[in-house]
């Protein structure tokens, strides 16, 4: 028995200095599945910025923006192209979950790829433009009772994606029927869809807090509720959340990484660790605080468990709502 136990803290301990022994070299690659301006954006890039000044990588982390179906593109280049990349991260969410579990990703699903981590969640919003007549959410989402296609919503994930579900979540919470006949416009991302409602041609933005710091500190749009249990601490508190105004919903969307299933099992010992050096960093937690993301950071044995479980549980939600027959 000592024996056996003695070879085993061997193993272990030859596996644990071959994972430190790797590290990534030159150029590191983040792919952003969507155009600049949005969340994936904002994750890749913040990121990247705070694993360079923590010297987790030697040379640079490179924000690469591919946009396409809701995240799609970037998950069939990464399963297809790119399976057995050590050096590379891929940015994800709930709106990836979400896209899975709607089986937007024709032939793939969530174990085709490796799960490294989240860094934090970031809560829904809606929000309209600073001239907006609706001033709070029970205004806005009356006028969807009483007409489900006299508001036009923006968001920067697919139509039946993350932020496309936050709306029918709250209209759904508030009593609104005809869930399918509200209009939702998507764009490629969330800074897009904010400029249409900032300029007046769509009437509310759903998307995260996070995406929305720019054009709420410029005054030009304004946050009707976050979809939050309680209110967002620092900045962000005197924003109310949609349970405080009647309407009981609530859209968390975690924020974190994905990488090839096909990468060596030292790279992704790294990563994973490396994700968590970071979250655990006050580098970090500066992030966090100036936009608006909460704790969140599920245990590296658990990570792969906890998105299964959010995929299984959005495809019972479009179920229910009517996205999925």
């Amino acid at each position: 028995m000592f024996m056996k136990r003695t070879l085993s803290f061997v193993a272990a301990t030859a596996v644990s200095m071959s994972a430190m022994a790797w590290q990534p070299s030159g150029k590191v690659e983040c792919i952003a599945p969507a155009d600049p301006g949005g969340g994936w954006d904002f994750t890749c890039r913040s990121v990247g910025k705070v694993m360079q000044e923590l010297d987790l990588v030697d040379g640079t982390v490179q924000t690469v923006n591919m946009a396409g179906a809701g995240g799609g593109v970037a998950y069939a280049h990464t399963v297809s192209k790119r399976a057995e990349d050590d050096k590379l991260l891929v940015a994800a969410s709930t709106a990836t979950t979400t896209r899975l579990a709607q089986k937007q990703f024709p032939g793939m699903d969530a174990g085709m790829v490796t799960w490294v981590g989240a860094l934090g969640a970031d809560y829904g919003i809606i929000a309209v433009g600073k001239n907006s007549k609706y001033q709070n959410l029970p205004e806005l989402l009356e006028a969807v009772k009483a007409d489900p296609k006299s508001v036009k919503f923006a968001g920067g994930s697919a139509r039946g994606g993350w932020d496309h579900l936050k709306v029918l979540i709250a209209a759904k919470a508030a009593g609104a029927g005809s869930l399918p006949k509200i209009p939702y416009l998507s764009y490629n991302n969330g800074g897009e869809a904010m400029t249409q409602v900032v300029g007046g041609q769509v009437d509310a933005f759903t998307g995260d807090i996070s995406e929305a710091t720019g054009f709420m500190d410029s005054g030009d749009l304004r946050v009707l509720a976050v979809l939050a249990d309680e209110r967002l601490p620092g900045r962000f508190s005197d924003i109310p959340t949609a349970r405080e105004q009647g309407v009981d919903a609530v859209g968390p969307n975690w924020r974190g990484f994905y990488m090839p299933k096909g990468a060596s099992t030292e790279a992704q010992a790294y990563w994973t660790d490396a994700v968590d050096r970071l979250y655990a960093s006050e580098e970090w937690k500066k992030v966090m605080a100036s936009n608006g993301l909460i704790p969140f950071h599920p245990p590296a044995d658990e990570f792969d468990s906890f998105v299964r479980a959010q995929v299984q549980d959005i495809e019972n939600l479009s179920r229910e709502i009517g996205l999925l027959k």
